[in-house]
């Protein structure tokens, strides 16, 4: 199957965060570039637009990203959104599902294929273990939803290899190079796309004494978990100042 207009809407999770590349914008890569860059190789003239922007919430991505993505006139489009709402202290998840609901209804009638995504499974996660009910519950009304509106969904709270650390960047909180190309994996596989993606090779796992675990976890708190919440508590976001990675098909 071969597509020659592709548009990729959301948040962290679709720009690539964790993902380094510094000779690209906002340096960097992630499973939607990776993606691209297999379709690409199969038509003569193909489009890859990536409007995603770190930190966004469900409706700024919508706000943000419907209405140019259905302007591009895309044969596939990927959405994926929503876990920065269910972060937050307090969430409307029937709400969320329902704006979720009328975007994908929206991409659905261009024609289009259109590809989304559960949330992942906090559940090894000790910070974000709390919330997994919350991701839970979601994620069900996700499956229901894309089953209705006929999409294909990526079911990341299954995928029990990203139970695997190496599988996230040091921040712990967005996949790291191996995660973002089994995630490109993923979605090519679905799309039953041909592609000699192959997952790439990690790091041995170290052995950490109890010290050193307790270490570790008071400087990725320090790094990365304090910003991180302070920025929940001033209602700014990592991507305040950041545009669109690839706005346009011509680049």
């Amino acid at each position: 199957m071969s597509f020659r207009r592709y548009v990729a809407m959301g948040d962290s999770f679709t720009e690539g965060v964790g993902d380094p590349d510094p000779s690209l914008p906002n340096g960097v890569r992630g499973w939607a570039d990776r993606a691209a860059d297999v379709l690409a190789g199969q038509v003569d003239d193909f489009g890859y637009v990536n409007l995603a922007i770190r930190g966004r919430k469900m409706v700024p991505v919508i706000a943000e990203q419907l209405e140019p993505a259905v302007a591009l006139q895309p044969d596939l489009v990927t959405l994926y959104a929503g876990a920065n709402d269910i972060l937050r202290p307090s969430v409307d998840i029937d709400s969320l599902v329902a704006a979720y609901d009328q975007a994908l209804a929206e991409l659905v009638a261009t024609g289009a294929r259109v590809v989304t995504f559960t949330a992942f499974d906090p559940g090894g996660f000790p910070v974000f273990g709390a919330v997994r009910g919350r991701f839970a519950v979601y994620n069900e009304l996700v499956r229901e939803v894309a089953e209705h509106r006929g999409v294909t969904l990526i079911d990341f709270w299954r995928m029990r290899e990203y139970r695997d650390p190496r599988m996230w960047d040091v921040d712990r909180m967005h996949m790291s190079s191996a995660g973002h190309q089994r995630m490109a994996i993923a979605v090519l596989d679905a799309l039953d796309v041909e592609h000699d993606l192959q997952p790439l090779p990690m790091p041995d796992r170290p052995v950490l004494t109890a010290s050193q675990r307790w270490a570790a976890n008071r400087e990725w708190v320090s790094a990365h978990a304090a910003p991180w919440i302070k920025r929940r508590l001033t209602g700014t976001s990592s991507g305040d100042t950041l545009a669109p990675r690839w706005p346009s098909y011509e680049r």
